[in-house]
C-alpha cells in the first residue's frame, strides 16, 4: 500500500541505544502529523470514554466502547484494559470518532476470572508483551483473511501469558498477564530508565540478541512519546530472558533490512472498524498491521513470527 510504502522509505533510522540485551533503533522521518486525537488512557483517566462488557453476561472476544468526547480516540494494538469480568488486551489498532459507540475485538489475558470487579474497564499502564503480540498479530490476520473477523488464537495468547508466569517463578491466582508485569516492575523499570525517547522521534526497531524483533510508528512524535514507556516494557518482558549481549550484535544494515521486508509484505486492505482503513503484513516468518487514514499511517506495527 502506497502510504505505509511512502513511511518506510522516507523513514530515517539512527544508532541504537542500549539496555542490556535489549537496543532501540529510532525512527525519524521529515513529515509530522499534529496528534488530533486522544489515547485509550488518556479518554479513560479523563472520563471522556467508556468501555464495558457487551451485556450483563459478557462475550470474551469483544467489548463496548464509547467515545463521549468532542475529538476521535486512538486504541493501540496490545494495549491492556483491567476490569469488569476479566482483564483484556486490544485485538487491533482503532480510530474511533466523536460520539461513536462500537463494538471492539478484545483478547483475554487473565484466564483464571469470569466475574466483575468493576462495571467499567479502565485503562493499563501496559502492553501485550512483543513474542505473544507477534504471534496474536498473525493470528488475527489469519481471522481477517479466513473468517471476516479480528480474533486471535485465545488459546495461543493463554499459552503466552502462562510461559512467562512459569519463566518468571509468579504466583497468580487467575493467571494474569497483570501479575506477571507488577511482579518484574524492577526489572522493567530499569530497561526504561535506559532508553529515552528523544525530541521528533515517531517510532523505533528494537533488537535483541542477535535479531531484530520488531517497529512500532505513530504519525505524531507526541503519541509515540505518550506509549513510549508501555512499548519499551512490552519488548523488556522477552529481552529479560535472553542472555546474548546485545552489543554490537545487531546493525543499522539489519535494521534496513527489516525495514525492506517489511516493503515487500504482502498486504491486504480492509474497512477499518472506526475510521480509515485496516492493513495487514504478511511474509515469511513477518506479521504487521496499520491503521491508515488517508493518506496518513497513524500507528504501523510489525514483527518477526517465530516458527514452531
Amino acid at each position: 500500500m502506497k502510504a505505509i510504502e511512502s513511511v518506510l522509505a522516507s523513514l530515517e533510522v539512527r544508532d541504537p541505544i542500549l539496555a542490556g540485551n535489549l537496543a532501540m533503533f529510532p525512527l525519524f522521518r521529515p513529515a509530522q502529523a499534529p496528534m488530533d486525537y486522544l489515547l485509550l488512557d488518556e479518554a479513560l483517566e479523563s472520563d471522556v470514554a467508556h468501555v464495558t462488557e457487551v451485556s450483563q453476561a459478557g462475550s470474551v472476544p469483544e467489548l463496548a466502547f464509547e467515545n463521549a468526547s468532542p475529538q476521535r480516540v486512538l486504541l493501540v494494538d496490545g494495549d491492556e484494559l483491567v476490569g469488569a469480568r476479566q482483564n483484556r488486551i486490544v485485538n487491533i489498532s482503532i480510530l474511533i470518532g466523536a460520539g461513536k459507540k462500537l463494538v471492539i475485538p478484545v483478547s483475554c489475558v487473565e484466564q483464571g476470572r469470569w466475574s466483575y470487579r468493576s462495571a467499567k474497564f479502565s485503562a493499563a499502564k501496559r502492553s501485550l508483551f512483543a513474542s505473544a503480540k507477534a504471534r496474536k498479530m498473525a493470528a488475527v490476520s489469519r481471522s481477517l483473511r479466513d473468517e471476516g473477523d479480528r480474533r486471535s488464537d485465545q488459546g495461543e495468547v493463554w499459552s503466552d501469558i502462562e510461559s512467562k508466569i512459569s519463566y518468571s517463578r509468579v504466583a497468580s491466582q487467575t493467571s494474569a498477564m497483570a501479575d506477571v508485569y507488577e511482579a518484574i516492575e524492577p526489572d522493567l523499570a530499569a530497561y526504561e530508565q535506559s532508553i529515552a525517547v528523544a525530541e521528533g522521534q515517531l517510532g523505533a526497531v528494537f533488537a535483541s540478541g542477535d535479531r531484530v524483533i520488531g517497529l512500532e510508528f505513530f504519525d505524531s512524535p507526541a503519541a509515540f512519546a505518550r506509549c513510549f514507556a508501555k512499548i519499551v516494557r512490552a519488548y523488556a518482558m522477552d529481552a529479560r530472558e535472553g542472555t546474548a549481549p546485545v552489543d554490537q550484535a545487531v546493525a543499522l544494515a539489519d535494521v534496513r533490512r527489516f525495514l525492506a521486508e517489511m516493503t515487500k509484505a504482502a498486504t491486504e486492505k480492509y474497512a477499518a472498524l472506526g475510521e480509515g482503513e485496516d492493513v495487514r503484513l504478511e511474509g515469511e516468518n513477518l506479521a504487521g498491521g496499520a491503521l491508515v487514514d488517508g493518506e496518513r499511517v497513524v500507528h504501523l506495527a510489525a514483527y518477526r513470527v517465530e516458527v514452531a
